[in-house]
């Protein structure tokens, strides 16, 4: 057998003169270069990529109907040194404290003493009140009603230097034009909501200046809900509308509350009837929720019958779902839990469950406001 040395790094050429030198049958140059070809290396399949988990957060909103002190409410609530509350929502506070947003309606203005107590017709309530509803969980309270101007200028001064002490912010009547455009913001859990509010009138008293109360117009409402819709994710509107003591809302509160849902308002909170309305979910004409309590009733006033005595705190929680996509809104899981406002043994008026109160009037009136929300869920 001959020897052959082979040398490493051999050019084509090369390679094929040594096979001939050691007695090997030379390869086409089809089978050289297919000997030669690299191999093939399948690539890796893809990894397909994962999608992210939408960011899901929630807030709750409650609300709460009239706070009208009438003579009976304060007098029961004196001290030595004022008046004290603070009883008056004793068990019913834990219920306000557990929401994200809590907000009242106070219908009687908050003038203080110096200025001389009043009730019915022209209300002026003191301070203590607003003092007691900040400790009971009230985070923002609306004071655009029938009673705004009933003691005039200095009442809703007075009654706005308070909320401003304490640290509460308010929404319906104001001390300048500055102040009325300054549209009041909260946010809970990243999700921000905006609060406006307004009266279909006054009593017949005139404002002297356009910001001391703001009117239901359409006309002049909808700039201010264009921009509280540009400034934050949840528009809420308080309307002080409807008829007296009717357990239904009538025409122009139901056409109201669709041209509102219509310009992209997320809730309604309404009052005045001093009853309950049913709260329904309406759709706006863009397909947007808009979420709807036609009235609260009272929740804390001296009016007489059980029918204005029956209030309850009206909950709705606000979805925030954060996708690739973009960001989006529901209003789930409405709630309600109806109360009653009666004089405890001591006297003083107080706040309380209404099937503590008044167990027979549960039934018909979880009936009464669960007949256009059927998933409306009735605590107690």
């Amino acid at each position: 057998m001959k020897s052959c040395k082979i040398v490493s790094r051999l050019t084509f050429m090369s390679s094929f003169a040594l096979l001939i030198a050691c007695g090997t049958t030379p390869a086409t140059n089809q089978e050289v270069l297919e000997e030669m070809e690299e191999p093939i290396v399948e690539a890796p399949a893809e990894t397909p990529s994962v999608q992210p988990e939408p960011v899901v957060t929630k807030a709750s909103l409650y609300a709460i109907g009239d706070i009208l002190l009438h003579d009976s409410v304060y007098n029961a609530a004196r001290v030595e040194d004022g008046f004290d509350f603070d009883s008056a929502f004793e068990q019913i506070s834990p219920i306000l404290s557990r929401a994200d947003i809590s907000i009242a309606n106070q219908e009687s203005m908050i003038g203080g003493s110096e200025i001389g107590l009043s009730s019915y017709p022209a209300f002026n309530s003191p301070f203590e009140i607003g003092d007691a509803l900040k400790r009971a969980g009230i985070d923002l309270v609306t004071t655009a009603n029938n009673h705004t101007l009933d003691r005039g200028v200095r009442a809703i001064e007075n009654s706005i230097d308070h909320w401003n002490a304490i640290g509460m912010p308010y929404t319906g009547s104001f001390l300048s034009a500055e102040d009325k455009a300054n549209i009041r913001m909260l946010t809970a859990n990243d999700i921000s909501f905006s609060f406006l509010a307004y009266t279909y009138g006054t009593n017949g008293v005139v404002p002297k200046q356009p910001y001391h109360v703001n009117y239901i117009d359409l006309a002049q409402m909808r700039p201010e809900i264009e921009k509280a819709e540009q400034l934050t994710d949840m528009t809420v509107v308080s309307l002080h509308f409807g008829t007296e003591y009717e357990p239904l809302p009538n025409e122009g509160q139901t056409e109201l509350a669709q041209s509102l849902a219509d310009l992209g308002v997320d809730i309604i909170i309404g009052h005045h009837p001093h009853v309950l309305q049913p709260p329904v979910m309406l759709e706006g004409v863009n397909g947007n929720q808009t979420f709807v309590a036609y009235s609260l009733g009272n929740f804390l006033s001296g009016q007489r019958g059980d029918e204005r005595n029956t209030g309850g705190i009206i909950g709705i929680d606000v979805v925030k779902t954060t996708t690739e996509e973009g960001v989006s809104f529901e209003l789930k899981h409405p709630m309600f839990y109806p109360t009653f406002t009666q004089k405890s043994t001591d006297g003083h008026y107080e706040i309380v469950s209404l099937k503590s109160a008044k167990p027979d009037l549960l039934s018909p009136v979880s009936e009464h406001m669960s007949q256009w929300l059927q998933n409306l869920t009735i605590e107690q």
